[in-house]
């Protein structure tokens, strides 16, 4: 298949899937699993945190910042799209009794620093307690500036709040910039950062931040079952994915870039070009194009997508440029 619907279905690569068949692993819930240790390890010095902890997902990792860096009754700022407020089966509320205070995104993925100042609450009872600024990098496929990053984190120092950062697509962000990582996540007190999307892991985000942090989420994981036994199988993976697949997503953001300049072609989809920074494009659906019967259609011909009102396609590293020429071939001949 053809898989358009988010860079989370990219397969492992031969060299993880060699990696992970020899793996060296222990029991990572007694701190014994070599890989794992090498990963957080690794990935802590090279973006500059005292710690790192392994987690399964990235959803887990930033549940895990959010109830350590909040207590009950303790609130966090966040953007109206923010994944860990919209697309995260509310964890934070549910399980961590920590209350969101969305903001709206502006079109570029910011917050204005004036709805964040605003929205911090005073210190009295009647409210809740507001502790954490929480970012994400990219966001809907949008890279927050640099000095939008260092503008947040002056604020949030100010204010005394901490600052975390959803950095699912952190490294498509460094990408698009021409940057290192750790020029992005030098902002934040603690990051999220995602090795099973466009980086090709089939498993695991890593959490990174101070000792006192990383300890606390530490204990949390394991409170939520997420505790993995011989977990360097996939921490192998997620190292590999660090060390070779970085640099390899400029490939995609080109490839993005391609098919919005192909599908603009087509008068049934309307494409902001400006808008295409990374792996991600999103098409407003002409009124009158069933939608949901060509997304029918094209997956009868080995092409999947998200059918909506506005489509949201990815690229990834499972598709060339010519699975793009595939795919508008098939949609000129169905439309």
């Amino acid at each position: 298949m053809i898989d358009f619907r988010s860079d989370t279905v990219t397969q492992p690569t031969a060299a993880m899937r060699r990696a992970m068949a020899d793996a060296q692993v222990g029991d990572d819930v007694y701190g014994d699993d070599p890989s794992v240790n090498r990963l957080e390890a690794m990935a802590a010095e090279r973006y500059g945190f005292d710690s790192a902890l392994f987690t399964s997902s990235g959803t887990q990792a930033n549940l895990l910042a959010l109830m350590s860096h909040c207590e009950r009754g303790d609130e966090y700022l966040c953007g109206q799209q923010a994944h860990n407020y919209k697309f995260e089966g509310g964890g934070a509320a549910v399980l961590g009794s920590i209350q969101p205070q969305p903001l709206t995104n502006q079109a570029d993925g910011s917050i204005l620093l004036a709805d964040i100042e605003a929205a911090i609450k005073p210190d009295d009872f009647h409210f809740a307690r507001t502790r954490l600024l929480s970012l994400e990098n990219t966001i809907g496929g949008k890279v927050l500036p640099q000095s939008y990053l260092a503008e947040a984190q002056a604020l949030a120092f100010n204010k005394r709040l901490k600052i975390h950062l959803d950095g699912a697509r952190i490294a498509n962000a460094a990408v698009a910039q021409n940057l290192d990582i750790a020029d992005i996540t030098q902002y934040f007190d603690s990051v999220s950062i995602c090795l099973s999307k466009g980086l090709c892991a089939p498993v695991g985000s890593l959490l990174l931040g101070d000792e006192r942090l990383i300890n606390k989420a530490r204990r949390w994981r394991k409170m939520l079952g997420g505790g993995m036994r011989q977990a360097g199988i996939l921490a192998v993976a997620g190292e590999i994915a660090l060390n070779e697949q970085v640099s390899r997503l400029a490939v995609d953001h080109e490839n993005a870039r391609y098919l919005a300049e192909q599908l603009s072609s087509l008068d049934e989809f309307e494409v902001d070009l400006g808008e295409v920074q990374t792996n991600m494009l999103f098409a407003r659906v002409a009124e009158g194009v069933a939608i949901d019967k060509l997304a029918e259609s094209l997956k009868a011909s080995g092409i999947l997508i998200s059918p909506g009102k506005t489509l949201r396609l990815v690229t990834h590293a499972d598709i060339g440029r010519e699975d793009i020429d595939l795919f508008i071939d098939k949609l000129k001949a169905l439309l």
